[in-house]
């Protein structure tokens, strides 16, 4: 616990510009101290608040509501999707329709609960008929996911489908030749694997289904679930 409050510090004195924007007017001076003043709940708060009043680019002309994520910020594990659906852009929380479910069951198995994880999309916005992102809606979007990333700080992250995959990995390879195996993010390790979507709609595909779950028992074994 300790390293990761130094750790916060350090980003947060690396970070004084962008947490200015959010609206922190006075920066005590930044160690362990000053954990009172500035929370990290309070930044992650600012910044939720910040991706639903984004304008940065047309979706949110056709949007019901911005989908920052939901969890754990001091999640070991995180799963990224490509992006709100129809269900996610009405409520405005991340996977809670039928592909939401099956991602639900999966954690489950995994012996966490949703709780215990941290769940957002690369962006947050919906696309309409739920297309695919573009590539200037990425771009326009992805510093609220980075910020998302280097607070939560996991150890593992898990790219949901195509999107997120190409996104962290810089690979134009798809899913079926990248699932399997860890690749380095920084320091974090990064497991593809299928989209739970993609699941639904072959639900009587067993072999996607023991696939996805031999990524997942990668997954657990490192973070130490048998």
């Amino acid at each position: 616990m300790k390293e990761k409050v130094s750790r916060l510090f350090r980003e947060i004195e690396e970070n004084l510009g962008y947490f200015q924007e959010l609206g922190f007017d006075y920066f005590p001076s930044l160690h362990p101290d000053s954990l009172k003043e500035i929370s990290k709940e309070k930044i992650f708060s600012s910044l939720e608040q910040e991706i639903k009043e984004c304008q940065a680019c047309p979706l949110a002309k056709t949007r019901k509501n911005a989908v920052p994520g939901e969890g754990d910020m001091e999640a070991e594990l995180m799963f990224v999707g490509e992006g709100p659906g129809r269900e996610e852009d009405i409520q405005g929380k991340p996977f809670v329709g039928r592909a939401g479910q099956l991602l639900t069951r999966i954690i489950k198995a995994m012996k966490f609960e949703r709780e215990n994880v941290y769940i957002t999309n690369v962006i947050k916005c919906r696309p309409p008929d739920n297309r695919n992102p573009k590539t200037s809606e990425v771009e326009k979007c992805q510093r609220f996911l980075l910020k998302q990333i280097e607070l939560i700080s996991p150890k593992i992250i898990v790219p949901l489908g195509n999107v997120p995959t190409r996104y962290f990995l810089n690979k134009s390879d798809g899913i079926t030749s990248l699932r399997g195996r860890f690749y380095p993010y920084h320091d974090i390790q990064v497991m593809p694997t299928f989209h739970p979507s993609y699941l639904v709609r072959n639900e009587d595909n067993k072999e996607l289904k023991k696939m996805v779950w031999e990524d997942m028992k990668r997954v657990m074994s490192v973070l130490g679930k048998k």
